[in-house]
């Protein structure tokens, strides 16, 4: 699966299963929902809060499929080509990066 195809895969969802888009601040909101879903499951079993019996049966991955989803409705909804635009944003990163955590001492 590429952005591409995932981007319209959400599209058609969209269209045979919904009704439409939510607007963006709905959407924007739905999407700091998911984020706080996944960061509670990462804290709680990775890190140092103790996981709560009601949380372990929680999908780390399914949570994370649900922030995707919510950035692929919020890129289709504002014409936005992500996979173009993470593309363009990697190669970016990868000329202004590479050197700089290759020195990091904080990373060896």
């Amino acid at each position: 699966m590429n952005i591409e195809n995932a981007q319209q895969q959400v599209d058609d969802w969209i269209k045979n299963h919904g009704v439409r888009y939510f607007n963006e601040l709905t959407n924007m909101a739905q999407l700091t929902e998911e984020v706080g879903e996944v960061a509670r499951i990462i804290a709680r079993r990775y890190g140092e809060q103790s996981e709560k019996e009601s949380d372990k049966g929680k999908d780390l991955g399914e949570e994370l499929a649900d922030v995707l989803f919510v950035v692929l409705c919020l890129a289709n909804q504002t014409g936005i080509n992500l996979e173009e635009s993470f593309n363009k944003k990697l190669d970016v990163k990868t000329k202004r990066d590479h050197n700089r955590h290759q020195n990091n001492k904080k990373l060896q």
